[in-house]
Formats: C-alpha cells, structure tokens, sequence
C-alpha cells in the first residue's frame, strides 16, 4: 500500500477500484470462514483501526493544530476526490458547513460489485477518522449514506470560533 495515499496523483476512485479488486476475494475467504457478520466485524475493525491511523500520521506530518491538519488531509483529498461526487453546499460559515452528497460514483461502484458494505468500511467511515484528527476544533456528524441506500449523504460540520486573538 502506498505510505502516504494523500500524496498520489491516482484519483481516489481509481485507487478505491485498484484495493477493491484486492480486498474482495480476502473479505469473501474471511466471511466463507468467520460467517458474514463476524467477518465484516473483523474487515470493519481492520480498516477502521489503519485508517484512524493513516489520518493521524498524514495530519501530525502536516503540523498545526488540529483545524489545520483536518482542513489539510482535506485539501490534499479534494482534488482526488474529483467530480466522483456531487454535493449541494447548504452552509458554509467560518463555524458550519453542511452540504448534502448527491450523487456518489464510489456507492455505484461499491453496489455494483453488489459490496456497498466494503465500500462504506473504505470509504464512508474515514470520514469519521478524518474528523477525529481535527478533534476538538472539528465535529462530524453524518445519519445517512447513498452507500447504504439513502437518497443523499448528509454531511454536518462544526468548527470551534475561529481565534479572536483576545484573552479571557
């Protein structure tokens, strides 16, 4: 796997279908063998714990503080990210950002392989991990995906007040 994903010029689809192709056939022996809830508990548990820390490791190599490496990781994933979503901004202050994904090229993907579960422990759930390395000055919250069948992903960004520079 590449040491730093966020420093590649492959699309992030494109990466996404290139570790789908590998993944597969280990997620399909680990259910054959564990029974599909015990094996996507281990394949969930797998990912999530080298994705929080691929994210903390990329945010702390991009210094700052939290804000900065969150809005980094970010900056980095944007243009990887591509036109493989749509999203409707709804707001966007220096304290909220909520936007609602529209369409998802990564949940078509994901549901054609007839795998939208892989697809949200690829994809959907770092979203989280990405928040937590903004955390505290970064609150996440999310209650649906198109991955797991809603219309729209909803995203809900809280950022602390930005720095007035006055003491307290």
């Amino acid at each position: 796997m590449v040491e730093n994903p966020h420093d590649t010029e492959l699309s992030l689809l494109d990466e996404v279908r290139l570790q789908a192709r590998v993944l597969l056939p280990v997620v399909r022996a680990i259910r054959e063998r564990l029974g599909r809830a015990e094996g996507d508990r281990l394949i969930e548990d797998a990912l999530r714990e080298w994705s929080r820390e691929l994210h903390r490791r990329v945010g702390a190599e991009k210094g700052g503080n939290a804000r900065a490496q969150w809005d980094s990781i970010w900056a980095d994933m944007r243009p990887r990210i591509g036109d493989a979503i749509h999203r409707e901004m709804l707001t966007d202050t220096d304290t909220v950002r909520e936007y609602n994904v529209t369409r998802c090229a990564y949940a078509e993907f994901f549901k054609a392989l007839g795998e939208p579960e892989l697809g949200r422990f690829l994809l959907c759930d770092i979203d989280f991990d990405i928040a937590e390395v903004g955390a505290p000055d970064v609150e996440f919250k999310r209650t649906q995906t198109i991955m797991s069948g809603a219309a729209h992903c909803d995203f809900r960004y809280r950022f602390s007040a930005p720095d007035s520079g006055e003491q307290s």
